[in-house]
C-alpha cells in the first residue's frame, strides 16, 4: 500500500455521506478486515464539505491527508506530500498538472475560483482541490470553526499556516460521475463568497451610488434640454420604462444579497450540528468527535 512507504502507523477514515450506491456495505466489509480502517456513515447527505468536517473531527494522527474517494487523487503521492511537509510546512497542497475533467467542468471551476478570489479577497488556486496533508495543529484549528456555511479550501486558507505545493498528476475518474452540476457549483459559489466576504454588500452600495449619480445627470440633461427647446415634445416613455425596470431589478438584486446574509445569520443562530453520525464501524476503539460535536453522535458503534 502507498501508506506503507511512509513507515508510520496510520488509520484510514472513510466517510459515507449517504451515497446512493452500496458503498456503505463495502466500507463495512473492509472495516471488518483491516484494523487501520474506520468507516463512518452520516445520517443523511450533508454535502462534501460537511463530510470532510466529520472525518477531520475524528482524525487522530500527527498528520492528516484529505483526498476524494474517486481515485483521481492518487494515494501514491501521499509520501511526496509528507516528505514536503517535513521540510517545515504545516500544509502541503497537491497542485494538479492536468485536471482530466470535461471542458464544461473545467470552465465552471475556473469561473468559480475567479469570482471567489475577486469577491472574497483570498487567493485560491484553481489547480488545487481537496487533496492535501495538514499538521495536527492545522486540523485542531479547523475544528474550532463551526460556522454553518462550509468551504473547506477557503477555511484552511483563512487559517494562514505555512503552506507549500507539490505538483501531481491527476488520474482519470475510475467510475461514476461527479455530483457537482451547475446548480451545485452555483450554490457552493454563493455560500463561499458570502461566508468569506461582505464585499457584495459594498459593491451593491457603490453600484447604487453610481446609478444615483447617473440618474441625476440624466434628469439634469432632460431639464436643460426642455428649457433650451421647450417646443420639442419629448414623450420619454421608453426611457422611463427602461430606467424603472432597471432600477426595480437592481433593488430586488440588492434585497436578495441582503437576504442571503440575513439567512446565513439565521442558520447560524439555530446552532444545529454540522452533521449527524449514524454509525461508526472499526476494529479499533471507536474515535470520538470533539466535545462540541459529541451530541451529534447517534446510532450504534460496531
Amino acid at each position: 500500500m502507498a501508506l506503507a512507504a511512509t513507515a508510520r502507523d496510520y488509520e484510514i477514515i472513510l466517510v459515507d455521506d449517504r451515497s446512493p450506491d452500496r458503498c456503505w456495505d463495502v466500507m463495512k466489509e473492509l472495516a471488518d478486515q483491516y484494523p487501520q480502517l474506520v468507516a463512518v456513515r452520516l445520517s443523511r447527505n450533508f454535502g462534501q464539505h460537511y463530510a470532510l468536517t466529520a472525518g477531520l473531527d475524528i482524525a487522530r494522527g500527527d498528520w492528516t491527508v484529505v483526498m476524494d474517494c474517486d481515485l483521481q487523487d492518487q494515494p501514491e503521492d501521499i509520501p511526496r506530500l509528507l516528505a514536503a511537509a517535513e521540510q517545515g510546512y504545516d500544509i502541503v497542497l497537491a497542485r494538479r498538472r492536468m485536471r482530466n475533467d470535461t471542458l464544461f467542468k473545467t470552465v465552471l471551476s475556473r469561473l468559480f475560483y475567479w469570482m471567489f478570489n475577486i469577491l472574497s479577497g483570498y487567493r485560491l488556486d484553481p489547480a488545487v482541490g481537496s487533496f492535501r496533508i495538514m499538521r495536527r495543529q492545522v486540523v485542531e484549528a479547523y475544528r474550532q470553526m463551526r460556522e454553518a456555511p462550509r468551504l473547506f479550501g477557503g477555511m484552511i486558507e483563512w487559517l494562514g499556516f505555512a503552506t507549500s505545493y507539490v505538483d501531481v498528476d491527476r488520474a482519470p475518474r475510475y467510475d461514476g460521475h461527479s455530483s457537482y452540476n451547475l446548480a451545485a457549483l452555483a450554490r457552493l459559489s454563493i455560500e463561499g463568497i458570502v461566508s468569506f466576504s461582505n464585499r457584495p454588500l459594498y459593491l451593491s452600495i457603490m453600484a447604487g451610488i453610481l446609478i444615483s449619480i447617473l440618474s441625476g445627470g440624466f434628469g439634469t440633461f432632460l431639464l436643460v434640454r426642455y428649457f433650451l427647446h421647450p417646443l420639442i415634445g419629448v414623450p420619454g416613455w421608453l426611457s422611463t420604462i427602461t430606467l424603472t425596470a432597471f432600477l426595480g431589478g437592481f433593488i430586488l438584486l440588492n434585497l436578495g444579497i441582503l437576504g442571503i446574509y440575513v439567512g446565513r445569520i439565521y442558520d447560524q443562530t439555530k446552532a444545529r450540528p454540522l452533521y449527524v453520525i449514524d454509525r461508526v464501524v472499526t476494529m479499533q476503539p471507536a474515535p470520538q468527535p470533539p466535545h462540541h460535536a459529541v451530541e451529534t453522535l447517534e446510532g450504534g458503534i460496531c
